[in-house]
């Protein structure tokens, strides 16, 4: 007779449970992704923003607070493994209701990696749901009633099951906005065009490699939408990628509409913005040939939260 928990990897003959025995299988990389979403105020919203919650900055301990729990998921979900993680990262957008079109509130995204025999599903999920445990703590003094949803896992790789890569988004908060790379260029002095390159090496706590605005600074990488370059080819055919100063020029995402603290995923590299439009130089030689410049309403400044190589062709994506 075929037993009804034959199929129930976690349940014995007897019916009861157990920890899987997994030292025969092979170790593989692993990778899982969760997200989450805690829905609240925009008032609340705004001391996550600008930095007005009592407790501090709510957005790094929340950070550190999912990297923790990742580790000990092992100690918290009784038939877990202790994994060796070989990496966790947690991430954070803002949203702000209906002027992004989504629910008010910080989306979470978690992601483990590990060379291993099991996978690390359960470890980003833990993370996800901590993350917003923590940020409900760090919050619940202004607003008690904040609600964590849609936590939910969205990828995974290795093992002998495959690639799961969840396709029902209808849930999603994020706005699941995505283009193309068209071009990337860097300059070697600041105030001058850039020259298109063939890549460029995003780099943790500088940007471009190479780039004159590298640095330590919360406007490491530009970025232009190329649809905004086209309006001003009706004065100026001629307009080349890196005419504007911009790092990487894009097509198919509108970039200025994405709030502040979205993350993206551009090629190898990940990517926060940090920052929309700027103040034009005095000597801008485009607004100086056209009267107009759209870098300071249009460029979308951001710091590198992942490094890796951009190409031109590369997808972008805004994190969801």
């Amino acid at each position: 007779m075929t037993s009804v928990f034959e199929d129930l990897t976690h349940i014995n003959e007897q019916g009861r449970a157990r920890m899987v025995d997994v030292s025969a299988k092979e170790a593989t990389q692993r990778v899982a992704r969760a997200a989450g979403f805690v829905r609240m105020a925009p008032e609340t919203l705004e001391l996550v923003r600008t930095g007005g919650c009592k407790k501090g900055d709510v957005l790094a301990v929340a950070q550190v607070a999912g990297i923790m729990a990742a580790k000990r998921c092992w100690e918290l979900v009784p038939m877990c493994h202790p994994i060796q993680l070989t990496g966790v990262d947690v991430r954070f957008s803002l949203f702000d209701g209906e002027k992004d079109g989504v629910g008010c509130g910080v989306a979470i995204e978690a992601e483990c990696r590990c060379c291993g025999q099991t996978g690390v599903e359960m470890e980003a999920l833990t993370a996800a749901s901590v993350a917003g445990l923590t940020i409900y703590d760090m919050l619940k003094a202004a607003q008690r009633d904040m609600v964590i949803d849609q936590v939910r896992l969205l990828e995974k790789s290795g093992g002998k099951s495959g690639h799961f890569v969840r396709e029902d988004t209808s849930d999603s908060n994020a706005p699941q906005a995505t283009g193309t790379v068209v071009a990337v260029s860097v300059s070697e002095r600041k105030g001058t065009r850039k020259v298109p390159q063939d890549a460029i090496k995003l780099v943790v706590g500088a940007g471009v490699s190479g780039d004159a605005h590298a640095g330590n600074w919360h406007r490491q990488v530009s970025l232009l939408p190329e649809e905004s370059v086209d309006l001003m080819r009706e004065k100026l055919p001629k307009l080349a990628a890196g005419d504007f100063a911009e790092n990487i020029l894009t097509r198919g995402i509108d970039l200025k509409a994405l709030p502040v603290g979205t993350v993206l995923r551009v090629g190898e590299a990940e990517l926060a913005i940090t920052q929309i439009g700027k103040t034009c130089h005095n000597d801008c030689e485009i607004r100086r040939l056209t009267g107009d410049c759209v870098m300071p309403r249009e460029g979308v400044f951001a710091v590198v939260t992942r490094g890796g190589l951009v190409r031109p062709g590369d997808a972008i994506a805004c994190q969801g």
